[in-house]
């Protein structure tokens, strides 16, 4: 159960350290308001640990692009069977300016979930989850 809270708690961008604050302010594809927030509105956790802390978010991003291409790029062959290199670089280029939004955020709370020792949930939130 706790490794399932953990999954929902990155899925909708929550502070891996109460899991109840937002990660982040506005929507991912918003024109105005979209940033990284410094601190948890809630627990008060700091989320860049160190100066230039996300710099290592790049690497998860250009990881998931990389998966993106390979997978567009798969799934155009199998569908049309094309040879033209143009349907292949414009779709695949689509689907990457589509999906940057979303692998800021994801790489990101990858980062803060997965790949930092340092970072640990703390049980006391639990209560105020509303779990058991």
């Amino acid at each position: 159960m706790a490794k399932f809270d953990k999954i929902k708690a990155l899925i909708d961008c929550r502070c891996p350290h109460c899991r109840i604050g937002k990660v982040f302010s506005g929507s991912p594809y918003a024109l105005r308001k979209r940033r990284t927030n410094q601190i948890c509105s809630h627990c008060g956790f700091f989320f860049e640990l160190e100066p230039g802390y996300f710099y290592a978010a790049m690497y998860i991003s250009y990881f998931m692009i990389i998966a993106e291409g390979v997978l567009t790029g798969w799934l155009i062959f199998e569908i049309a069977r094309s040879e033209s290199i143009w349907l292949y670089l414009t779709t695949i280029l689509s689907v990457t300016l589509f999906l940057s939004p979303i692998n800021f955020r994801y790489s990101r709370l990858i980062l803060l979930y997965c790949l930092s020792p340092k970072i640990k949930y703390d049980p006391k939130y639990k209560d105020e989850l509303g779990l058991k």
